[in-house]
């Protein structure tokens, strides 16, 4: 015998407008992100469309720790987000420990995001579009998690 969603309330985890804005951002990011990393690892010219100056930020020494792009990290930054909000619907017993987790995430790219924004202006200066596009999916998803908490702590 079937049993409907009704009957079994906590198999079926809500996704509201909250996640879906925050899964926007997370592909939007990634696919900043991604995109960068080729460029990187390519050693191809962005496509800036005259707006700021990609290779310039791209290139500094500022790019990359220890070797490794960081835009391959934020990428895999925005992927570890999206699993979370993935394995929210999979295990809606760890909905806490989850959200919690994309809010420390999302709080760290955040601070990163800052603390590069910082080095484009002051160090560098010049800006990339994409770096401010991820700077800006990165805070909208952090923003979002904060009401996912929230959220979260007037259901239970």
């Amino acid at each position: 015998m079937a049993t409907t969603s009704e009957e079994r309330p906590h198999d079926r985890r809500r996704w509201g407008w909250i996640e879906t804005a925050t899964a926007m951002l997370v592909a939007l990011g990634f696919l900043v992100s991604l995109y960068l990393t080729w460029i990187k690892l390519t050693n191809n010219t962005a496509a800036c469309a005259g707006i700021g100056d990609c290779d310039a930020v791209n290139s500094s020494r500022y790019a990359e720790v220890a070797g490794i792009p960081i835009a391959l990290v934020g990428m895999m930054g925005y992927l570890a987000i999206g699993c979370a909000l993935v394995a929210e619907l999979r295990w809606p017993q760890a909905n806490w420990s989850l959200r919690l987790g994309v809010f420390g995430m999302a709080l760290a790219g955040t601070l990163y995001s800052a603390y590069l924004t910082y080095v484009e202006v002051a160090v560098l200066h010049a800006v990339c579009p994409y770096c401010v596009i991820s700077a800006i999916c990165m805070v909208g998803i952090l923003i979002l998690s904060v009401l996912r908490l929230r959220a979260a702590d007037v259901e239970s």
